[in-house]
């Protein structure tokens, strides 16, 4: 690889420029999407400072507040890694170790915006409903416990706490891949709230925005070889570096409660109706690259770059957006959608970005309803096929059984992986029956309604593999 516009040698990351901003902003869920992502938008603005907040492991401050929280963001093209130096993290708090800290920067009355990676688990809710899960492991603790486990409790128990300090309004903005993310944070606050903090419930419903946001760019996972690799093309030790492709969106619902930064300086789109970017996003993008990771990861391929740039998968890819996927979409304006499917399908075959197929299958019950299954239903009550939308189910289904199509079993990293695994039979209808009866994934009148296809589409699999069965679909 070669570098373009690299650092001058250094033996270690310092601030390069003028004093570096104080904390305007928490995040909570510090992964590298945010890091490459949200605080690349931030450092282009300046003035806005982060404080990142870790809800499980040390490993993100472990190695980032060494280094005084700057990391490099490296930018993967076709023609080599464009570094970049982020400085817009002041500290990271890890919330088991000192949960106190996180409820008292939540209440911090400097504090303008609470914003959310944490993943579509991380809201600890029922998927098909979109309601908060009582019965949720951290949620049962939450109940219980002043000290909170969940992403959702901090909330609760940081805007109880800006309450009895007097603190200003907060926005609460979700940057994960769910429809309508900013009304399901906001449900799933107030329902909480309701049993731990009653008092706050009215103070969050008369101070509080959750403004929905849409937000794009693909970001693998930092693998050891990638930060030996970037650290000895740059000349500086970085133990925290995140890799991502050049192309970024972010969509925000113009609904701030106070001060925010000036994002449309920085081609931030704020809009009054955010959903159909979010649908555009989550249906073209987000399915397509979950169909498009169970039926290549079955089919052998380990990345998307690899995946995509097998013709059978491609062409399946073009079928799915064509003539599924789009129909389904009334585009944002000033889209063209026929052009933002190829534009993805360039950015999937980026082969500088080796984004794993499993990263991306993991968690499917916590995918399926918004990426997949919303689109089939629309197509069904308008009285359409969805075959290749089914297929990327059955891929799923196919999945959860932890054997690929070579004979290699694997794991399956799924918050209902003990069910998913008792789901399994050697009977493939079977299978499909059972898998369907999951509530927490699949509308009972709609599981009846695709669980034909889905038995005929499953079997497919089993007997002929993926590609087979994506060439047999789209000629």
């Amino acid at each position: 690889m070669s570098i373009v516009d690299g650092f001058s040698d250094t033996s270690q990351l310092t601030a390069k420029g003028a004093a570096r901003p104080d904390v305007r902003i928490v995040h909570l869920g510090l992964g590298a999407f945010f890091r490459a992502h949200g605080a690349s938008y931030l450092a282009d603005l300046g003035g806005w400072g982060v404080l990142g907040v870790s809800l499980r492991s040390p490993a993100v401050r472990d190695a980032l507040v060494p280094q005084d929280c700057l990391y490099t963001a490296a930018e993967l093209t076709p023609d080599g890694i464009k570094p970049r130096q982020i400085e817009v993290l002041r500290d990271v708090l890890v919330a088991p170790e000192n949960p106190q800290a996180v409820i008292d920067a939540i209440a911090n009355p400097n504090v303008c915006i609470v914003s959310l990676t944490v993943t579509e688990k991380g809201y600890c809710h029922d998927p098909a409903s979109g309601r908060l899960n009582m019965s949720h492991p951290d949620i049962v603790r939450d109940l219980t416990q002043d000290h909170p486990r969940s992403a959702i409790g901090y909330l609760v128990r940081g805007l109880q706490a800006r309450r009895q300090a007097g603190a200003a309004p907060l926005t609460i903005m979700s940057c994960d891949n769910l429809p309508d993310n900013g009304a399901l944070t906001r449900r799933v606050v107030l329902r909480l709230a309701q049993e731990i903090a009653p008092d706050a419930v009215d103070w969050i419903t008369a101070n509080c925005t959750f403004p929905s946001a849409m937000v794009d760019r693909i970001v693998p996972a930092t693998t050891s070889t990638d930060i030996e690799t970037l650290n000895t093309l740059v000349g500086q030790w970085d133990a925290a570096p995140v890799m991502h492709e050049p192309f970024r969106q972010w969509v925000i619902e113009n609904e701030f409660a106070g001060d925010r930064p000036v994002f449309e300086d920085v081609d931030v789109q704020l809009v009054d109706d955010i959903l159909p970017f979010e649908l555009m996003k989550l249906r073209m993008l987000n399915g397509a690259h979950s169909a498009l990771a169970y039926l290549g990861y079955l089919s052998g391929h380990n990345t998307v770059s690899e995946a995509a740039a097998d013709p059978v998968l491609a062409t399946y890819l073009r079928h799915l957006w064509r003539r599924e996927i789009a129909p389904t979409l009334i585009a944002p304006p000033d889209t063209d959608l026929d052009h933002y499917a190829a534009t993805l399908l360039e950015r999937f075959a980026n082969p500088a970005i080796q984004h794993k197929t499993y990263q991306i299958a993991m968690d499917g019950s916590q995918k399926l309803p918004q990426r997949l299954l919303g689109t089939i239903l629309d197509r069904l009550n308008n009285g359409q096929d969805a075959d290749a939308l089914l297929l990327g189910v059955a891929g799923w289904m196919r999945f959860t059984g932890g054997i690929d199509e070579a004979g290699t079993p694997f794991d399956v990293q799924d918050p209902l992986a003990p069910a998913l695994r008792a789901a399994q039979s050697t009977d493939p209808a079977a299978t499909v029956r059972n898998l369907l009866a999951m509530g927490e994934i699949f509308d009972a009148s709609c599981a009846a309604r695709i669980e034909p296809v889905l038995v005929r589409l499953y079997k497919g699999l089993s007997d002929h593999g993926a590609r087979h069965m994506m060439s047999a679909l789209t000629r």
